[in-house]
């Protein structure tokens, strides 16, 4: 052995056994980049192997959601049934421009020109338009909204380089401000999905809107569907179509004189309603100031959406007395020719004194009487010889503190809960003042079905609005209609008829009467309560039928602040105006 080399070759063959640490560097690198792709593989092929199945499968699957057609809205003729459409579906287009197509400023100039003649664009506008159709890159720039098909076809024939349309489906509302408040509007929720606001729109918008449905199956090649690849379709179910009670015409000139009366008497805002008092059907229903539905957005105030026939409840007044009276009459504790002898002034039932307007004494006088001018403390005395609990009964019977039912949104009940604070027979203040219409609430629709109770020899029947509904399979429901109760005999109902044609020939309300025909109804003149008490502002009711032989109408007259005093020269007249008019549409023959 050659001495040192032993040593050296020990040296480096101990090198070798000891190794690198670069090499175990890379070596470590390798384990780790395996671990990991090993890892992912896991993580991919178990833990999230659903998701990308999920994921694969969208490229193959297809999913689209049909979307149902809106059913429309009808009014009609009462007399031969003709329909009229208040609210029904149209087709308007987009117009939009795809800028790739339009490849130079001559191009972008002869287009924005063209637009700009057609719809009258001004400089600024114009300008816009031209810039927007420079981007030259987008290849969907939205340009004008609900364009109608003549316009459309007019610029089609222009053949304008890059201009394209999207049919869409828009609501309509034929009869613009016509019923508005009663129909509603299409409008949209927090997510921007449609949905009815207010009315009919409001109250019936899922059997409107129908049900969606989809298609679901495999992609082609080019994206389209392969229906023979299975999958599951479920047709979308179209919107019912509804068919109101509503008669176009009366509406409308119903609408137009409480209307222009509401501006005459410069009152803040007039509710009218006219419904048939033996079947319930509701034939006008007016809220004044009226809005247009197709332009909801474009007012003052959003409280011109509310219908304040039976959204608004108020203080009723004197039009409450015929109630009070019937009740009494029906109890057999009076007739109408029973005898009250005022005095005044009523001063042991509340701590501040009844009086009568305008502090007038009428000393003896008839029910009828008592009706005819009007009289207070008459009907304290009427009430006190019914008994509060009687009188609590009849209110509720004659449909007082419950929604009617009628199918429309955000109807209210109104209140009468101050006849309940005290117990015991006795008539307190809250029943007193009760009797004559304050203290209490009601909406017009309440009172106006309430004097349909007397109108029709006794029987409280339910409003409706909807005479019948059509379904997208040829189904029809058809709204029948309802007696709720019996409230009064056939004879008390007659009774307080002829007294309420008295006070229409003999009272304060000759403006409510209509020559040749028995015309029965009352007046309300009602002070509206604030803070500490009443205020100098009031409400101005009528409420009537006729005629009284055979009713074809019940109708009530409301105007809130007028500024002028009583009913008598406001809500009468303008009741009697629409009564003339009805009785003339109905060709009924005079009878006196």
């Amino acid at each position: 052995m050659i001495p040192g080399i032993g040593g050296q070759k020990s040296k480096l063959f101990g090198g070798v056994r000891s190794r690198d640490p670069r090499i175990w560097l890379v070596q470590g690198i390798i384990a780790i980049a395996v671990l990991a792709i090993v890892s992912r593989i896991f993580f991919l092929m178990i833990i999230q192997h659903d998701f990308y199945v999920q994921l694969a499968n969208g490229s193959h699957e297809l999913f689209e959601r049909l979307i149902p057609k809106r059913g429309a809205v009808y009014a009609q003729d009462t007399r031969n049934k003709e329909l009229y459409p208040l609210a029904m579906n149209r087709d308007v287009f987009l117009l939009y421009a795809n800028t790739q197509e339009i490849t130079n400023d001559n191009m972008a100039e002869t287009v924005a020109e063209t637009l700009a003649e057609v719809f009258s664009y001004d400089d600024e506008k114009k300008l816009a338009i031209y810039y927007q159709l420079n981007k030259r890159t987008d290849p969907y720039e939205p340009l004008e909204k609900h364009i109608e098909e003549g316009v459309k076809k007019h610029l089609e024939a222009k053949e304008l380089p890059g201009i394209h349309f999207v049919r869409q489906s828009v609501r309509f509302y034929p009869e613009q401000s016509l019923a508005a408040q009663t129909i509603g509007f299409l409008g949209k929720d927090s997510e921007g999905e449609h949905i009815g606001r207010y009315g009919v729109e409001g109250y019936w918008n899922a059997e409107l809107a129908g049900t969606s449905g989809f298609v679901e199956g495999l992609r082609g090649a080019r994206g389209g569907l392969i229906l023979s690849g299975g999958k599951k379709f479920e047709p979308a179910t179209d919107g019912v179509d509804i068919y109101t009670t509503i008669d176009r015409t009366l509406q409308f000139k119903a609408c137009s004189i409480l209307e222009e009366a509401r501006k005459e008497y410069e009152a803040t805002s007039a509710s009218l309603v006219i419904m048939d008092p033996k079947s319930g059907a509701i034939y006008a229903m007016c809220s004044t100031p009226e809005f247009n539905p197709n332009t909801y957005g474009h007012v003052e105030e959003v409280r011109v959406y509310n219908n304040t026939t039976i959204f608004t409840p108020y203080e009723p007044g004197s039009i409450f007395k015929p109630i009070t009276m019937a009740a009494a009459i029906n109890e057999g504790r009076l007739t109408p020719a029973s005898i009250y002898h005022d005095r005044g002034v009523v001063d042991d039932v509340c701590e501040t004194k009844i009086r009568n307007a305008d502090q007038k004494i009428y000393k003896d006088q008839t029910m009828t009487g008592v009706l005819e001018n009007s009289v207070n403390t008459g009907m304290v005395y009427v009430s006190q010889q019914l008994g509060k609990d009687a009188f609590k009964r009849y209110i509720h019977d004659f449909g007082f503190a419950a929604k009617t039912g009628i199918g429309l949104d955000s109807e209210v009940s109104g209140v009468v809960s101050s006849l309940d604070k005290n117990k015991g027979d006795k008539i307190d203040c809250y029943a007193a003042t009760a009797s004559f219409g304050q203290g209490i609430t009601t909406t017009p629709l309440q009172m106006v079905n309430a004097f349909s109770v007397i109108a029709n020899g006794g029987v409280l029947m339910k409003p409706f609005v909807v005479e019948r509904i059509e379904h997208s399979d040829g189904r029809v429901e058809r709204t029948k209609p309802k007696e709720i109760r019996r409230v009064l005999s056939q004879s008390t109902a007659s009774l307080v008829s002829a007294m309420l044609v008295s006070v229409i020939d003999s009272g304060h309300a000759t403006g409510a009467g209509v020559n040749g025909y028995y015309i029965g109804g009352k007046t309300g003149t009602a002070q509206i309560a604030g803070r500490g008490g009443y205020t100098a502002e009031t409400n101005h009711s009528f409420v009537g039928f006729g005629p009284v032989d055979d009713p074809k109408f019940a109708m009530i007259v409301k105007f809130e602040k007028p500024q002028r005093r009583f009913s008598a020269s406001t809500a009468a007249p303008t009741f009697g105006k629409v009564a003339r008019f009805i009785m003339n549409y109905y060709a009924i023959p005079p009878a006196r």
